[in-house]
């Protein structure tokens, strides 16, 4: 491990917006803080917003930004990834941001039923090999489906196609409600302040050309979800691996 990864590991030990659950903590039982996040952690009732796979937590953090009425949450396993959007919110004084390292998997250990008002999901890896690591499949919006108000949104923004049709083949299966559906967000008209935010992913991706997608839907509290059974064209560029250029 690099020196510079060291020392932001040490240093993010002192951030009060970082959480750090370990595996005792978390795994068959619950976080000290599930149900509590804002009475203990945001001091005030304001909806909670999470990330998703928050990678450098640039969503987590613009949101952040733009509503200092609502409190935002990104979750990632990347400590180094972490540091950087947990720093940029205390350097920005952003009392309504903080950060949980931990896997995705376990987030109802985390947080209460109904605890969570939207969900964002940003650039996740497809998995196109593995159906139940994908972020948008059947087991995820489960997870997802106990988190949210029965009024909660889910979010997607993804470079990758094979994700995006896959995503808008469990909402027909599922008869889940469409909000926005797009597959060229930035030509669609749609881009508004929210949507304009970029990752560090997301500009690589505009780098080399290729259309950003968006799904905005909502699980309305249902509890049993159906796999689709379909065959979807893999991403070429990502066939190769996730970083791997043209």
């Amino acid at each position: 491990m690099g020196k510079n990864k060291l020392q932001r590991f040490a240093e993010m030990k002192s951030f009060d917006n970082v959480f750090q659950p370990t595996h005792n903590e978390v795994w068959e039982t619950n976080y000290q803080l599930k149900g509590k996040w804002n009475k203990d952690v945001f001091k005030n009732d304001n909806p909670i917003v999470l990330e998703v796979g928050c990678g450098k937590g640039e969503y987590t953090v613009g949101l952040a930004k733009q509503f200092p009425n609502k409190n935002f949450i990104g979750i990632d396993i990347k400590g180094a990834r972490i540091y950087c959007g947990a720093k940029e919110a205390i350097d920005n004084g952003l009392s309504n941001v903080a950060f949980i390292r931990t896997y995705a998997e376990l987030l109802q250990s985390i947080f209460e039923a109904g605890e969570i008002a939207e969900i964002w999901i940003t650039f996740p890896d497809p998995q196109m090999k593995k159906v139940g690591k994908r972020l948008t499949g059947t087991r995820f919006l489960k997870l997802y489906s106990n988190l949210l108000s029965k009024e909660g949104i889910v979010h997607l923004k993804t470079d990758s196609n094979f994700l995006y049709e896959y995503t808008k083949y469990v909402i027909e299966e599922n008869n889940l409600k469409v909000l926005v559906d797009t597959n060229d967000l930035y030509h669609s008209g749609k881009a508004d302040e929210i949507l304009s935010i970029r990752t560090f992913y997301e500009q690589q991706f505009l780098n080399r050309g290729i259309p950003i997608k968006y799904h905005k839907f909502m699980l309305e509290g249902k509890t049993e979800f159906i796999e689709p059974d379909v065959e979807i064209e893999l991403d070429w560029y990502r066939s190769f691996g996730r970083e791997k250029k043209e």
